[in-house]
């Protein structure tokens, strides 16, 4: 089971990890574990689980391009982020990082804290008590960048991009 972490609309890239902790992520990548949200919600790293899903309003991930802000949560094993809309650059980000990213609003339906399942491969998410809510169908492009934990890593395995002929 994996835990709902509820966020507003307009989250963006200072709100993930602020700029100001850059210079301590650039002498030691771990240290990016420590700064998601650390001012924005500062229960989050410290109890943040892998495979724990961010849901949140739209504008999701807005603000600077930053690479270090999907990256932070990734290395804290964020399992998906669903969102009614991703700001452009974010999206692609945590794309080509292999982080799962679902474009709908669940915002009502589902409640900070609460336990959840979700079948990548389905796409089905089961909430507890019980209830399954389908998430819009990925592209098989998307589905063979997160199998493979993101765009590089599928590269290296395969000596190509998804999509391309073999």
């Amino acid at each position: 089971m994996a835990r709902i972490w509820k966020f507003g609309s307009d989250v963006n890239t200072d709100q993930i990890v602020p700029g100001r902790y850059a210079p301590y992520m650039l002498k030691n990548e771990d240290d990016l574990r420590k700064y998601p949200f650390v001012e924005a919600r500062p229960d989050f790293a410290p109890n943040v689980q892998p495979g724990d899903i961010l849901v949140g309003g739209n504008n999701f991930g807005c603000g600077s391009s930053r690479e270090y802000a999907p990256l932070a949560l990734k290395m804290v094993g964020v399992g998906a982020i669903i969102a009614p809309l991703f700001a452009r650059i974010f999206f692609r980000n945590a794309l080509n990082l292999g982080i799962p990213l679902f474009t709908v609003d669940l915002t009502e339906q589902l409640q900070d804290g609460q336990q959840v399942q979700l079948d990548l491969a389905t796409g089905l998410l089961t909430t507890d008590p019980g209830e399954q809510i389908q998430l819009p169908e990925p592209s098989l492009f998307m589905r063979e960048v997160w199998q493979a934990g993101g765009i590089v890593p599928f590269y290296r395995q395969y000596g190509r991009f998804p999509g391309e002929a073999a």
